[in-house]
């Protein structure tokens, strides 16, 4: 999807309306509703309805919500912060949604976008916490099913959490540097012991533990921490759930160019992206440039993730970037991601290893190929192993040439651009013909080749011929 058609037409935001005037007119389930949504917050709910239906005129007598029996005049809606217009008669609700804008007051009628300034939301209200879910009017009955979901998500305990978190935020302003010391004493606030004691209804234990909470944080001292990140082949709902989690805490996001930027964009907002993009013939920072950059931002105290396609101990150069925050004495973690070999696979739903018939599995990219004995991978095909050739375009004619001679030309094999997304493309054939491979230049994305017997064992439907027409290689679209 092109960046512009993900731009919403509104802008989320929230209106501060305690103690101020909000003006619902109608008298039947729309009126009631509205005023229901109002309900949830400190504003001074006033209902223009001179014959409510039954249930709402009890809803409004049992809240004790001011009601005014009188028809519509413009004069009405003075002082007013906002107006909902729910009468059900369209030009009614347009003459009160004109009499407010006129006045620059924010108005809303009930299934008339062109005279709705704002729209209301679903709310899942904890308060002060709300989660307020729109839609631009397009699907309010999904904006209800969202809802649903997220209200079943999150404790009923959250806003006290949120109330007793904000008694201590003078404190922690104080004492608490900005950046990872403040993000980490939070996130234990939020997810430990603390939180807990609160959902327990224990407001008194939460305190101490909360006091105790700073206390340590005060007397730690920030350590700097490079976490190298699988971020899988590059879909973003194929990233661990940890690996999303480290992105939403780090300081710094370093990432590869292979590393989709909807992928990067899951980062914190105001965490630093630093490219170091290193593509084929075209590398923006060497890997002795990469590793003095690591070890310098953990010697500053940042939290880094160091953000690898697939899994940075797959062909991700993550060893040598070990050995350098090693030496230098910089804390360092590993998070698997899914391997492109793997995603490929699934793509084409093929088993990578079958009982009698495949008992092993080779990970190359073909490079030795090129030397004058036969790698100890090659032999391993020979014998019966699926190899997973990575970025194999470039090296079909090589792998197909030096396998030739002991494997037979009829070998199955199964390729696929941007294994694990969305705009994967597969193509199907055999040994002799996957030297044909590397002419495809409009394969632009990343390539991976896997060959033996059990790849016959895929799914080719979805596929087409390795000596197919160009044309005819459309992306396979996930449904």
């Amino acid at each position: 999807m092109d960046v512009s058609e993900q731009r919403l037409s509104v802008f989320p935001a929230f209106f501060k309306v305690a103690n101020a005037v909000a003006l619902v007119f109608g008298n039947g389930p729309e009126a009631f509703a509205k005023t229901r949504l109002l309900r949830n917050t400190q504003a001074r709910v006033i209902a223009y309805a001179e014959a409510p239906d039954a249930d709402y005129a009890a809803y409004l007598a049992e809240h004790d919500i001011e009601t005014v029996a009188r028809s519509f005049a413009p004069a009405q809606v003075e002082d007013a912060v906002l107006v909902f217009a729910a009468t059900g008669d369209a030009e009614l609700d347009r003459a009160i949604v004109r009499a407010a804008r006129a006045r620059r007051i924010p108005a809303n009628a009930v299934d008339q976008p062109d005279f709705c300034d704002f729209y209301t939301p679903a709310l899942v209200n904890r308060a002060p916490i709300a989660v307020a879910i729109g839609t631009e009017g397009a699907g309010p009955v999904l904006a209800q099913m969202i809802r649903a979901d997220i209200d079943r998500l999150l404790p009923r305990s959250l806003g006290r959490l949120a109330t007793l978190a904000n008694s201590y935020r003078g404190a922690v302003d104080r004492l608490l540097p900005r950046g990872v010391v403040r993000r980490l004493f939070w996130r234990a606030f939020f997810k430990g012991d603390v939180a807990d004691a609160v959902d327990a209804g224990e407001i008194s234990d939460a305190r101490r533990r909360a006091t105790r909470l700073l206390k340590d944080a005060v007397n730690e001292k920030a350590e700097g921490r490079i976490f190298l990140v699988g971020a899988g082949p590059g879909a973003e709902d194929l990233l661990t759930l940890r690996a999303h989690r480290l992105l939403m805490e780090c300081d710094v996001i370093v990432h590869d160019a292979l590393v989709p930027q909807a992928v990067i964009d899951m980062g914190r907002r105001d965490a630093t992206r630093i490219p170091v993009g290193k593509r084929k013939g075209c590398h923006s920072k060497s890997q002795d440039e990469i590793n003095d950059l690591l070890v310098e931002l953990g010697r500053e105290g940042k939290r880094v993730v160091r953000l690898k396609s697939g899994d940075p101990l797959v062909f991700g150069r993550a060893g040598e970037e070990m050995a350098a925050l090693r030496d230098a004495g910089v804390a360092y973690e590993v998070v698997p991601g899914i391997t492109s070999a793997l995603a490929a696979a699934a793509d084409f739903e093929l088993p990578l290893t079958l009982r009698g018939v495949a008992s092993s599995l080779v990970f190359t990219t073909g490079h030795d190929l090129h030397g004058e004995t036969l790698p100890d991978w090659a032999r391993l095909a020979l014998s019966g192993a699926t190899v997973a050739v990575y970025m194999g375009r470039s090296n079909a004619a090589s792998v197909a040439s030096r396998l030739a001679s002991g494997l037979s030309e009829d070998t199955t094999v199964a390729v696929v651009e941007n294994a694990g997304r969305r705009d994967s493309r597969l193509l199907h054939g055999t040994l002799a013909e996957l030297p044909a491979l590397e002419a495809r230049d409009e394969l632009k994305g990343p390539v991976m080749v896997i060959i033996g017997d059990a790849v016959a064992g895929g799914n080719f439907t979805r596929s087409e011929p390795l000596r197919g027409t160009i044309a005819s290689l459309a992306p396979f679209e996930r449904t």
